[in-house]
């Protein structure tokens, strides 16, 4: 480990000022340009280190008045990222990323938060993570359109799209999509994508999400597939984003939106509990996502600011409900609720203060964020159910993103979160982290 990390410090030291300018690994805006700072192959990765102090309880549905102050602290390695680029010609290109989560794998004793009575329980695969992030072979037509082949990125809001920690403040990823929406997430399919003008695109047609795994507290969060080796693939997700990158009249300017849409019954490990054995009628369960976003670089990257819009809506999310309620707890899958809509929000700002001191001061970046998010913003009239406010979460963020070189950072920030727009006590955060990104060794 001694030498992987005094291999790691020399490898982004001797990158970084080559590396400036990449800080999106694996986005398909301008493909051509993605792949042609090497000529046969490539390897990098990024990582965060973070540790926080929190004044607040795991459980915040034990006690009427919200979560009680409790002081505790955690301290985790988030991700660790190998990314590994091929090419077998110049049209014909092989991407690959593997991720270590939470340091890898294991058994671990798992608390769920969210139960009254914060009830543990031991799950197998957890104890950190092991994934295939990225694992695809993109055919290079020309700038206009292109084909992508295998396991990729889905995406939608973001984050998603621009998932590594140099394009984000803060230490950890934003809360409001990262709670609703799956993170990084990552599916099997096909795609399209290419450049027109001042817009590039891409549509996707990829796995589908297990309605079973959708849950009160995180909506879809959880509802990848992957319990099993194989994943269903009997109703595909549709995916389709459009980005406006700017003119010259307004360099560092981007926008884009996004829309998923998935019929998910049909992906479930038990599809036949989607059928209702009184009328026969199947359950479809099926989720729309709809998204914006934008980002604003000064030409002289000293100004960034950047926005983000999610609203996402569950079909029969009633019935789904039941099911969850009926389901046994030795399942694996959730026995709760599930919101008929979710919503996300946010904003933030950040400027680089070592420009007061000349072009050879370090950059560093003071920023403030505010998010608005609720996975149980509505949920179905008349139908039994209620949207419990305690999911309700209103967080403003503020800290320093430092960075000693260019694709090294150090950040730290302190976040207060508010319960039901107030009504429950409040929740504050207080973080520091360490992060990277680079390619390490291009030939």
């Amino acid at each position: 480990m001694k030498r992987l990390a005094n291999f790691l410090t020399l490898a982004i030291c001797a990158c970084g000022p080559l590396m400036a300018q990449e800080s999106d690994m694996s986005s398909t805006v301008k493909a051509k340009e993605l792949y042609n700072d090497y000529q046969k192959f490539r390897f990098g990765g990024y990582g965060e280190m973070a540790a926080s102090y929190m004044d607040y309880d795991f459980n915040r549905f034990k006690n009427p008045d919200g979560s009680q102050r409790y002081n505790r602290g955690s301290i985790s390695i988030p991700r660790f990222i190998l990314a590994f680029d091929y090419k077998f010609s110049p049209k014909w290109v092989l991407s690959s990323e593997i991720e270590f989560e939470y340091g890898g794998t294991g058994t671990a004793r798992e608390i769920e938060w969210y139960e009254e009575n914060g009830e543990y329980e031991t799950e197998i695969e957890k104890g950190g993570e092991v994934a295939l992030e990225q694992f695809h072979i993109s055919y290079l037509m020309d700038k206009h359109f292109n084909m992508r082949f295998g396991h990729m990125i889905v995406p939608v809001g973001l984050t998603n799209t621009h998932h590594e920690p140099l394009n984000f403040f803060g230490v950890y990823r934003p809360e409001g999509e990262t709670t609703i929406l799956p993170s990084t997430w990552h599916e099997t399919g096909i795609a399209f994508f290419g450049d027109l003008w001042n817009f590039d695109y891409e549509l996707q047609m990829v796995s589908g999400l297990d309605p079973q795994g959708f849950r009160s507290e995180d909506w879809i969060s959880n509802g990848k597939q992957g319990a099993f080796e194989v994943s269903n693939f009997t109703s595909p997700a549709f995916v389709a984003r459009l980005n406006y990158n700017g003119t010259k009249k307004i360099r560092g300017l981007r926008v884009g939106a996004s829309v998923y849409y998935n019929q998910t019954a049909k992906n479930g490990s038990k599809p036949t509990r989607n059928i209702n054995s009184a009328t026969g009628k199947h359950y479809k369960f099926p989720v729309t996502i709809v998204t914006a976003d934008a980002e604003y670089k000064s030409p002289n990257q000293n100004l960034i600011a950047r926005a983000n819009f999610v609203w996402g809506h569950l079909g029969e999310s009633a019935i789904l409900s039941e099911i969850n309620r009926k389901s046994s707890s030795a399942s694996g899958y959730p026995t709760k609720p599930v919101a008929e809509k979710a919503v996300s929000y946010a904003g933030e700002v950040g400027y680089n203060v070592g420009s007061f001191f000349g072009g050879k001061a370090p950059r560093i970046y003071p920023f403030v964020r505010y998010e608005y998010y609720n996975p149980m913003e509505d949920v179905e009239p008349n139908k039994g159910q209620l949207a419990d406010k305690r999911f309700q979460s209103s967080v403003i963020t503020a800290g320093l993103n430092y960075y000693p070189l260019p694709n090294l950072v150090v950040k730290a920030d302190y976040s207060n979160r508010n319960i039901g727009w107030g009504d429950y006590n409040a929740e504050n955060t207080v973080s520091i982290g360490i992060a990277y990104i680079g390619w390490f060794i291009k030939k």
